[in-house]
């Protein structure tokens, strides 16, 4: 729905806050759900979400939220996605968010 409708505003709300919770977790099957997240796109969704929508006050907390739910792990592939993230914009977009 997010890469489906990338100027509605809510949709992407929506989908950053349902990343932001399904992603929620540090056992192994959080984890999980991390990686599956990250290999299906939702790094750079949410940081598409959050240029997109600057001045959308929800997007930019749920993106963010969805963003550390992500990338969370101290493990090899937690830091791959952090770096993920940073290649894909994130460090910039949660600056701008602030």
């Amino acid at each position: 729905a997010m890469q489906a409708h990338p100027q509605e505003g809510e949709v992407q709300e929506d989908g950053c806050e349902a990343l932001a919770n399904v992603c929620y977790g540090d056992d192994a099957a959080g984890r999980a759900r991390e990686q599956r997240a990250a290999d299906a796109g939702a790094i750079e969704a949410v940081v598409a979400a959050m240029q997109a929508h600057p001045q959308e006050g929800e997007v930019q907390e749920d993106g963010c939220e969805a963003l550390a739910n992500v990338c969370y792990g101290d493990d090899a592939a937690g830091r791959a996605r952090e770096q993920r993230a940073a290649d894909a914009g994130a460090i910039e977009a949660v600056v701008a968010a602030m």
